[in-house]
């Protein structure tokens, strides 16, 4: 904390007026404060109470000072809850007298959170207002609330969401959309059977993804773990012991780059079916979609934050990954195209080659190079390389290709859903090529999890898997980048955070 004399004149006054308060015998943080009912309760309650009417009922508030206009002998304030309802309070002299009135003058600023006891009335404009009796400082604010025309700029809200919660409605109905669906979620899930599960955040060797992982070190046992990248060798091995529809609600952390659809740590809604495959998967994420925008919008047309909408309704396209590249560069691409080809189209197109790059990974660059921004509306891409594929089954009928999927909304990548691989030998040869990568410095290449193959040796029965963007959803559903849907997403800390 700096000297109290380098503080900006605001932060100091506002310091100056605790000290006083103190002094007097006051509390700026008291441990408790009057409070019988909420504003919107009140405003419930009093909807359609005539102007200038007095109802006689005595209830004590709270709230956040967001407006104050201080005269002779009356003064007015609006007082703010968390859900951003707003109400009325008044302070006249005859009611609170000369030296609790002085007090509200001279030590409540805007941002100081307040209680105050009084009648519920109207007043002579007819607005619905508390007529003090007397108030109580519930907590003193050190720090000025940005002014109204003046507001928080991006960068300002996600490191300060505490601040943007208090100051932008949009931030507070966002705060509050997650847990609708996530309740959406659950119940679309439960609906169906399945059973919620948790699995380790804390693992011993990282996999279910092509991801950088975070590493840590556990000093109880004396050796290194990894941050979950996915929970799905674990969801996996719920299955082969008979738990055959699964899901858990996670947090995932990559230590990989940061943008406007990726964040290093994010939640993943992810879900194993026994006797399920892509397809029923697939079907499965829509219904997922589609209720949990009916239960944020009552409908299955999203509101984006811009005014925008979206329709996710009705059933969804499906487009081949391999003909949309063919269409795109005009000539015949298959999952077993060499890599030859896919680099002489790489290059055609401008891509830049890593040499570490397999088969797949350059046809899925030339994919999301060619195709990606025509995909708006609401498109399952199938048909995946299966090189790129390690914990997926090959396609029944298209050689070079796994029974994998991407959802795709809005030019992003919101779900993936397989067929999974379900032979453990097949797996190990899978795994082992994995390991083969990783040791020749492909940093996103899984390991050879032994574990989850004795696992998979006790049987596991066919099944359809799929992965889900919690936050991504979100995003479907706002149109607002990751870093909004995420309440306190991870930001490189600046001189004045430390």
């Amino acid at each position: 904390m700096a000297d109290e004399d380098d503080l900006p004149e605001q932060l100091r006054i506002r310091r100056e007026k605790r000290a006083a308060i103190l002094k007097r015998g006051g509390q700026p943080y008291p441990v408790s404060v009057p409070r019988t009912t909420t504003l919107l309760e009140i405003r419930t309650k009093h909807k359609d109470l005539p102007i200038d009417v007095s109802t006689g009922e005595i209830e004590s508030i709270t709230g956040r000072v967001i407006f104050k206009r201080d005269t002779g002998k009356l003064c007015f304030a609006n007082l703010r809850e968390g859900d951003g309802t707003e109400l009325q309070a008044m302070f006249s002299l005859d009611k609170i007298g000369e030296e609790q009135l002085e007090i509200w003058k001279s030590e409540i600023d805007l941002g100081d959170i307040v209680s105050v006891t009084g009648e519920v009335i109207t007043s002579k404009r007819g607005e619905l207002s508390i007529l003090a009796n007397s108030f109580t400082l519930a907590a003193k604010a050190l720090r000025p609330l940005p002014v109204e025309h003046k507001p928080l700029s991006e960068e300002s809200r996600v490191r300060m969401r505490y601040v943007d919660l208090i100051v932008r409605e949009e931030a507070r109905s966002n705060a509050r959309l997650r847990p609708a669906v996530m309740k959406s979620l659950r119940q679309t899930f439960s609906s169906r059977n399945f059973i919620e599960v948790e699995t380790p955040m804390l693992q011993v060797m990282h996999g279910g993804a092509a991801a950088r992982p975070f590493k840590t070190f556990s000093n109880a046992y004396e050796m290194d773990l990894f941050l979950r990248i996915a929970p799905e060798l674990y969801l996996k091995r719920c299955v082969v012991g008979g738990l055959e529809k699964v899901f858990e609600i996670n947090r995932n952390f990559r230590n990989e780059g940061a943008d406007s659809s990726h964040s290093p740590e994010f939640a993943m809604i992810e879900t194993y079916e026994a006797y399920g495959d892509w397809n029923t998967m697939a079907e499965l994420t829509r219904t997922l979609v589609q209720d949990s925008a009916k239960a944020v919008f009552g409908s299955h047309v999203v509101k984006h934050h811009d005014g925008r909408e979206l329709d996710l309704g009705g059933t969804w396209s499906e487009i081949s990954l391999f003909d949309a590249i063919s269409e795109s560069v005009g000539e015949k691409v298959t999952g077993e195209s060499s890599i030859d080809d896919l680099k002489k189209i790489a290059t055609k197109l401008g891509i830049k080659l890593d040499p570490k790059w397999i088969k797949g990974k350059i046809a899925e660059e030339i994919f999301e190079h060619v195709a990606i921004e025509k995909l708006t509306k609401p498109t399952f891409v199938k048909g995946f390389p299966i090189d790129t594929s390690p914990l997926v089954r090959a396609h029944r009928e298209i050689p070079g290709v796994a029974e994998k999927w991407d959802l795709y909304i809005e030019g992003f990548e919101l779900a993936t859903g397989y067929s999974e691989l379900v032979d453990p030998v097949v797996q190990r040869e899978r795994l082992t090529e994995q390991a083969k990568l990783g040791a020749s410095g492909d940093l996103e290449a899984m390991g050879l999890d032994e574990d989850f193959l004795r696992a998979m040796e006790h049987g596991m029965p066919p099944m359809g898997g799929m992965g889900m963007g919690a936050d991504r959803l979100l995003m479907a559903l706002t149109g607002l980048g990751i870093r909004e849907t995420i309440l306190f997403p991870l930001v490189k800390p600046t001189a004045g955070d430390e």
